[in-house]
Order: structure tokens, then sequence, then C-alpha cells
């Protein structure tokens, strides 16, 4: 029993490695790549057309944003057996996994509220060009 324990726990402990390459490189991206363009769309442009391709540029992000969380994702499902485990060599790795899982579960919370705020944002910006626009009419109207 003892030697089926160690050999779980080596094979545990190999595939935490094959994760742990996975959550370096979504990490390596997270803090790289992915934090620094979700800090350029806080301060977003004040035309509409401006706005526009800010949001367009913040979709093509918003993908390659999502496929790195999805990634991540899918390596901490694979980890999910290790709650049946109760072996103390493997807590070091739980600690691993743990920083890990927050900090890509920080970036897909931040993702979502960015992605919200742009669209939010644009959706107001449009509704204010189309008063703006019927203010003008009427305006134009009422001169002639």
């Amino acid at each position: 029993m003892l030697s089926n324990k160690r050999i779980q726990e080596l094979e545990l402990v190999m595939e935490f490695e094959k994760v742990e390459e996975c959550f370096k490189e979504v990490s390596s991206w997270i803090e790289n790549v992915g934090r620094k363009r979700l800090k350029e769309t806080i301060n977003l442009d004040d035309s509409l057309e401006m706005l526009l391709q800010a949001q367009k540029q913040f979709k093509e992000f918003d993908l390659v944003a999502s496929e790195y969380c999805k990634r991540g994702q899918e390596a901490l499902k694979k980890m999910n057996q290790w709650e049946d485990f109760s072996f103390v060599d493997v807590h070091s790795y739980r600690v691993k996994l743990q920083t890990y899982e927050d900090q890509l579960e920080e970036f897909c919370t931040q993702l979502d509220e960015t992605r919200h705020r742009v669209c939010e944002t644009v959706r107001l910006y449009e509704f204010f060009d189309k008063v703006r626009q019927a203010i003008c009419c009427t305006e134009e109207g009422i001169k002639s």
C-alpha cells in the first residue's frame, strides 16, 4: 500500500510539473502582456470614433486573453484530483497551485469587468451621439 501511495504521489508530481509549465506560460503572459493591456483601457477616449477604435483593439486583445484564461482553467481542472489525496508531501504543490489559481481568477475577473465597461461605455457614447444628432436636427428644423 505504501508503494502504491508513493507511485500515485510521483504520478501527481509529474503531472503537476506538466501543468506548472502551462501555468508559467499563462502567468508570464498575464504579468507581461495582459495586465499592461488592461491598464491601457482604463482611460477611454472622449470621442465615439476613438472609443470604437479602442473597442476594436480590446476585442482583439480579449480573444487572446480569453484563450489564456481558458488554458489556465483547463490546467486547474486537471489538478482537481489532488483534492482526493491527503499526502503531506504535496502540500507545497498545492500552495503553488493556489497561487496560480488566485492570479488567474483575479485576471479573468478584471478581464470580464473591463469587457463590460468598454461595452457599456460604447453604448453610452452611441446613445449620446444619437441624442446630439437629434438635437442638431431639431435646431435646424426650428431655424428653417
